[in-house]
């Protein structure tokens, strides 16, 4: 749930206050205190965060809570285009208003919604939102909202407050994904995500929209619109390596496209195994030397503390190890 409300609560990392890690060597590392804010030493939570789990195991998290809202409304919203969804976003978010939740999905996604859920939901680009807040402040969020989207051509604007209406509607994003296998029941899904400055996410999205509408396989838009985040699910035939080549040169070209506009190939998937080519042109190689030397520097520690143990093995703890 955390990247549907990344908007406005942040992601993963910005709501984590402290770690206890098990370091290559055994050792067991306590990250940071609970205070609200620090300037001891480095910053080692969001360095253990941000290694994708190779430089140590989490064995304890310290989380920050939010407080439940006090009145919540959930909004959805029809487009002509996907570029003026998108353009509703940006406005959106640089208009003050913090929504926790702004999700976008094309028409094929919501036409997938309908084939799964037997549902008859205008099959267009559509917004969903949700305002939370005291009573009258989710009320003024609503009515500056409404207001923007009747500018970008907007329509069909409904809004639910009751739980089991707002359950319902954010149901249809929440099982987004496995809508898509309704269309096709036989296919695999490639899932990528790239993620570009909030301002120029417009411009990702119609371009890539242009590259998968061309293309011969179903494929689908789902965008976290209020931080510039996008994915798609590719849908092909794994016994048909045309289809397979297809998938792969849709996911490059919308890596690509986000790399050149100050974006990067992964927004919160990780990079695995799977992006770890897109490094070098994203990041440059001097960052790619320096997580090595990071990632060598834990890694020596432990082989030289091991020689002293009769060569005990070495931990590998993830793609990035350079064993």
């Amino acid at each position: 749930m955390i990247c549907f409300l990344a908007c406005r609560y942040g992601t993963m990392r910005d709501n984590v206050i402290s770690l206890k890690v098990v370091l290559p060597n055994g050792d067991v590392v306590k990250t940071a205190s609970r205070a609200r804010k620090s300037a001891a030493g480095y910053d080692l939570t969001r360095l253990v965060i941000g290694s994708e789990g190779t430089l140590g195991v989490i064995t304890e998290v310290t989380l920050r809570l939010q407080k439940i809202p006090q009145h919540s409304v959930v909004a959805m919203c029809n487009f002509p285009t996907i570029k003026d969804a998108a353009d509703v976003s940006i406005a959106t978010m640089l208009s003050g208003i913090q929504v926790s939740r702004l999700e976008l999905m094309d028409e094929v996604q919501v036409r997938a919604v309908n084939v799964a859920n037997d549902k008859n939901l205008p099959e267009l680009p559509t917004l969903m939102f949700e305002f939370i807040g005291t009573e009258a402040y989710v009320r003024e969020q609503t009515l500056i909202v409404q207001k923007i989207i009747s500018e970008h051509r907007g329509s069909d604007f409904v809004f639910a407050e009751d739980p089991e209406a707002k359950k319902e509607l954010w149901k249809i994003r929440k099982e987004a994904l496995w809508a898509c296998f309704a269309m096709e029941p036989e296919y695999e899904a490639m899932i990528s995500d790239v993620c570009v400055p909030l301002s120029r996410l417009a411009e990702l999205i119609s371009c890539s929209k242009k590259e998968l509408d061309a293309s011969p396989l179903v494929c689908t838009v789902i965008a976290h619109a209020g931080d510039g985040n996008f994915h798609t699910v590719i849908l092909f035939d794994p016994n048909q390596e045309d289809q397979k080549r297809e998938a792969e040169r849709l996911n490059n070209f919308m890596v690509h496209t986000a790399l050149s506009m100050e974006g990067t190939c992964t927004g919160e998937h990780g990079v695995g195994t799977g992006k770890m080519k897109y490094l070098e042109k994203e990041l440059g190689i001097e960052a790619l030397k320096t997580m090595k030397r990071i990632k060598n520097a834990f890694r020596s520690q432990q082989y030289n503390e091991s020689r002293k143990a009769d060569s005990t093995p070495c931990l590998l703890l993830g793609p990035l190890m350079l064993c």
